[in-house]
């Protein structure tokens, strides 16, 4: 009988994270499709593609409870908006504020342009 062998997990190294293409910017208004805030709009303050999540203010407020680390230091409980996944929010349309789902376009000097299948205008970016 053969003896039994444990085999190290190897971790690949030198790999690069899976960044997911996402359809939502920083600074992008969108409206929750999916969950407890369900219909809540906002304005994304934060966008994770490794984790194909994004932080919408206002939406998913979690409490932090602080401890003062110097002596003079604050201390409490903190408020603050915790990341979604991207798939729960649409992106609203320019025209009339209605969810949207998103199309690009490339322009003859390269650059990709999203444009709002409901409507058909584009979506500028938020700098």
């Amino acid at each position: 009988m053969k003896p039994l062998v444990y085999k190290k997990s190897r971790k690949v190294r030198g790999m690069e994270p899976v960044r997911h293409k996402l359809h939502v910017a920083k600074g992008d208004t969108v409206r929750v499709i999916r969950g407890e805030a369900r219909g809540k709009e906002g304005k994304i303050l934060h966008v994770y593609p490794k984790e194909f999540r994004v932080v919408v203010e206002g939406v998913n407020l979690v409490k932090k409870h602080k401890r003062a680390t110097t002596p003079q230091g604050e201390s409490g409980i903190i408020e603050f908006p915790a990341p979604i996944a991207a798939s729960n929010v649409m992106l609203l349309d320019p025209k009339s504020g209605h969810p949207t789902r998103v199309r690009r376009r490339k322009d003859k000097d390269g650059t990709v342009e999203r444009i709002a299948v409901r409507s058909g205008q584009p979506i500028p970016r938020v700098r």
